[in-house]
């Protein structure tokens, strides 16, 4: 006889690792791709100088350094601001940008333009706010840095207004 007993049909499990580690890696994947959309930013499209801009002229550049009374140096950069427009000028930036050795940008600043006004012994910086600049009028201007790269050359930096708020 074959016996009675018999094995009994052992029931076989699916291996399910593998469609748990597929399923695992697209929801990770769909989860990255979904973050990459939702970060995204739209690329900042650089509107140029502001057209009054072409109005103002900066000349007579002059630079000095000096130590303030902490040791650290400050850097000055003076020159006269000409309106050769018709309108009042009453704030302007600028973008005043350092380069190394190389050519390559050391450092960038964005500064507003202060203007020089004598009312005591010594010259003092005032916003064009303060001191509008009016048509067909120059006035002596100041930027002060005090922390600069030391990977800066020390030529002269090139400025470009980037803001002109005009009347």
């Amino acid at each position: 006889m074959g016996g009675l007993i018999q094995p009994s049909p052992v029931a076989q499990e699916r291996d399910t690792s593998r469609r748990t580690i597929l399923i695992a890696i697209a929801v990770v994947v769909a989860l990255a791709a979904g973050a990459a959309v939702m970060l995204r930013s739209q690329p900042k499209i650089s509107p140029g100088p502001p057209p009054y801009a072409v109005k103002l002229k900066i000349s007579g550049l002059k630079m000095s350094q000096a130590q303030n009374f902490v040791g650290a140096t400050v850097t000055y950069i003076d020159g006269t601001l000409t309106n050769t427009g018709e309108k009042t000028v009453a704030h302007t930036t600028v973008q005043v940008t350092f380069k190394d050795l190389y050519g390559q940008i050391a450092q960038i600043e964005n500064v507003p333009i202060k203007v020089l006004q004598t009312g005591g012994p010594y010259p003092d910086t005032v916003d064009l706010s303060v001191s509008p600049l009016p048509p067909h009028q120059s006035k002596p201007f100041r930027l002060i840095f005090e922390h600069l790269s030391a990977q800066w050359n020390q030529a002269y930096p090139e400025l470009t207004i980037t803001d002109v708020t005009a009347n």
